[in-house]
């Protein structure tokens, strides 16, 4: 379903063929992780066809083959705005592709939606994240059962991914906080006051040792 939102969100700027979608996945925005091959996306082309949320013209082109061009019909563009305004619930995951999806191709249908999307994930972030980010010891004494395995290291191994873990979350929660002040003072046209973001939590340099 996630490819679907993609394909219509993409369709929603511009007319595009199976070609065109695939260069616009892998090139400007590769960042949402949707760099398909052409054969997933005609697959789901035709199925969005067959569905009646998208159709196409067929465009000759001199010198080359032939491409179909695809459009939005009045139920594609209905499909995706009901999506893009539906509750959007956080997941366990950080930075999970819904997250994205909906911030990029919901937010480009109107501005609250991106706002409330983002201040949704924020909240759901800074009260999952760990007040002070300290190490969870793995459960019980390790007992390797294989002798490569040097007790007292696995356990620098289990810190150090947890601390790679906790600043990439952390320099996500920024980014949240970051990018609602900037959507919220950019709209603020109307002379509308705006929410305050939620605060960090604190962390280790917080607390006095």
């Amino acid at each position: 379903m996630h490819l679907d939102f993609v394909i219509l969100g993409m369709l929603a700027m511009r007319r595009l063929s199976g070609y065109d979608l695939r260069r616009g996945m892998e090139g400007p925005l590769r960042f949402i992780g949707y760099g398909v091959q052409l054969p997933q996306i005609y697959r789901r082309l035709g199925r969005l066809t067959d569905q009646g949320l998208v159709e196409f013209e067929v465009d000759p082109r001199d010198g080359r083959p032939t491409a179909k061009v695809y459009t939005l019909t009045e139920a594609g563009r209905q499909h995706l705005v009901a999506w893009a305004r539906s509750p959007y619930e956080p997941s366990t995951r950080p930075m999970d592709p819904d997250f994205i999806l909906r911030f990029v191709f919901g937010g480009q249908i109107d501005r609250q939606i991106a706002v409330d999307v983002v201040r949704t994930e924020l909240e759901y972030r800074l009260a999952n994240v760990s007040p002070d980010g300290r190490m969870q010891q793995p459960p019980g004494d390790l007992e390797p059962q294989i002798p490569d395995v040097d007790p007292a290291f696995a356990r620098e191994i289990y810190l150090l991914a947890h601390e790679w873990g906790y600043t990439s979350v952390r320099a996500y929660v920024t980014w949240l906080q970051l990018t609602l002040i900037r959507l919220e003072e950019s709209g603020r046209a109307d002379g509308s006051p705006r929410r305050p973001a939620p605060n960090s939590p604190p962390t280790d340099c917080d607390h006095p040792a």
